[in-house]
């Protein structure tokens, strides 16, 4: 049972954000709270102490999580300083978390389970059960946020809390160029996408990512009808089996119920003694390089059937691409860099689910199914005069190419400076002529490149931040904003290291002066991320 507050305490709102979505819900529930009247604070969770929660008269937490269930970038150093054990108790402090996160990973939400069972542990006193939204999160966060605002109103009305217009609705762009822009030799295939905005009522900011909805390959789905002895044409509500494959449902990543479900059925004593033994590391592996006929042929004990799969079975999600344009430039038209993933695992070739359905199965002249992203955190500095670092390697320069078309229209006068690395330049400098162009005419004031191939030692984008590192810690400290996107297992991990130590090295700082340096830049939105 829920007790509501006799009346308004403190309410301290904490948020950790990779992509500015946590932070957009931490920030309209602190708005609403004080417009109730009630003493509100929001800040992001590296800004917080365990200490200070101690003293909080009530703490709510929104909570994204990243990569296989990690913290997102600005909650690393407070859940460090939590999970001591010498980490200040929390008797008594009524907290409740809310989770933002996506099903199609094993460890949906686990940042905010962990954050919810270690404040319980420290003697929190739990509001109600964490709440961990999927991918369209803005229903179930606005209904979250109201429910807290009346517990901690003294005088209870409905509340409404209005969450941001519905940005999820799926519209119709015409494809009007799909070419190769990566070259001959390259490891991946990239393509460049563009496509015709004139007639969906949708309009970007640099920084923005697009969400395309793509279509399952028709070979797997075959597949898969085969495996469960099933019929293309099956019925399923009125439209064939086939098409649902196609077009509703998720066949590449098994879903959790699916896995769980196989492993119930299965005599494969691997995948037994993984959702056994509880190594999620291990399970993680294990799941990598299979997709759902992989996790079919393992379930023998009965097999499972057509309508029994599709019950297991996730919606279709959407893939989100950086936008690679600018509006300034573009406005009816917005264009992306895809990256297209082909391997072989199991004896099988596979490919990405949208990188494959982009490079294979649609041309010029037809129709993609598209969902606006806006990402009010990655945006170039509001101020024109400011200068801008950017590291971007492989498709992560996608935005910073929108950045830089956008701030030449603009007339920004701020010093731009590009970080861009790959493989071999003779088939992976993306966007090549363009800013070697930017270069050449003093917009872009600086490039580094970074190919990790084309000599015995491999050099990649920290290596280049390190050999700049004066200058680089200079532009920093006259107020540059600093912006990472792409891989998120191992490049933002690096530059956030290299980041650190030039901080250290150049500005004469010790450790803990480093991190509280950086700590600033995130506070004050000149360091953010799009990592993925």
């Amino acid at each position: 049972m829920i007790e509501r507050s006799a009346e308004a305490p403190k309410v301290r709102v904490l948020y950790g954000s990779e992509t500015g979505n946590a932070e957009g819900v931490a920030r309209d529930l602190a708005q609403a709270a004080r417009a109730r009247g009630i003493d509100a604070t929001v800040a992001m969770l590296d800004d917080a102490t365990p200490e200070e929660l101690a003293r909080a008269g009530c703490l709510l937490v929104v909570a994204a999580t990243t990569g296989e269930g990690d913290m997102p970038y600005n909650a690393d150093r407070f859940w460090c300083a939590l999970s001591e054990e010498t980490a200040a108790r929390m008797d008594g402090v009524p907290f409740a978390v809310l989770g933002l996160g996506d099903t199609g990973y094993f460890d949906f939400c686990q940042a905010a389970i962990e954050l919810d069972i270690r404040f319980a542990e420290l003697g929190g006193r739990r509001l109600r059960e964490v709440v961990k939204c999927d991918v369209d999160f803005e229903d179930e966060a606005a209904a979250w946020a109201g429910e807290m605002l009346e517990l901690l109103t003294p005088e209870p009305e409905p509340v409404v809390v209005g969450s941001a217009p519905r940005r999820h609705e799926p519209k119709a762009a015409t494809v009007l160029a799909n070419r190769p822009l990566s070259g001959p030799g390259a490891l991946k295939e990239v393509r460049h996408l563009k496509l015709c905005l004139a007639d969906t009522g949708l309009t970007y900011r640099p920084g923005d990512s697009l969400g395309i909805l793509p279509g399952n390959d028709p070979v797997l789905v075959a597949r898969l009808i085969a495996q469960v002895g099933g019929a293309a044409g099956e019925d399923v509500d009125g439209r064939p089996l086939h098409q649902v494959l196609t077009t509703d449902y998720e066949i590449s990543r098994p879903s959790r119920e699916l896995v769980e479900e196989v492993g119930r059925r299965t005599q494969d004593p691997e995948l037994r003694g993984l959702l056994a033994g509880g190594d999620r590391a291990a399970l993680h592996e294990f799941l990598w390089a299979r997709d759902v006929l992989d996790l079919l042929k393992l379930a023998t004990r009965p097999p499972l059937t057509s309508v029994e799969l599709l019950e297991l079975l996730r919606p279709l999600a959407r893939r989100s691409y950086s936008i690679a344009s600018s509006p300034l430039v573009s406005p009816e038209r917005v264009e992306l860099a895809v990256a297209t993933i082909r391997y072989r695992a199991q004896g099988r070739d596979r490919g990405g689910v949208c990188s494959t359905h982009v490079a294979d199965r649609i041309s010029r002249g037809d129709v993609a199914t598209v969902v606006l992203e806006p990402n009010e955190n990655f945006r170039p500095p509001a101020d024109g005069d400011r200068p801008m670092i950017m590291v971007g390697p492989g498709t992560g320069v996608a935005p910073f190419r929108g950045f830089l078309h956008e701030r030449r229209a603009s007339g920004a006068r701020g010093g731009n400076w590009l970080f861009f690395g790959g493989r071999h330049r003779r088939c992976d400098l993306l966007y090549g002529d363009e800013l070697l162009a930017m270069a050449d005419d003093g917009h872009l004031n600086r490039l580094d490149l970074a190919f990790s191939r084309d000599q015995p030692a491999k050099v990649y984008v920290q290596d280049r931040m390190r050999e700049q590192g004066r200058t680089l810690y200079q532009w920093l400290a006259d107020g540059a904003h600093f912006y990472v996107c792409g891989d998120a297992e191992r490049m933002a991990g690096d530059v956030d290291a290299a980041l650190h130590g030039i901080v250290a090295e150049h500005g004469g700082m010790s450790e803990d002066k480093a991190v509280d340096f950086v700590n600033d830049l995130k506070r004050e939105h000149r360091y953010v991320r799009d990592v993925y």
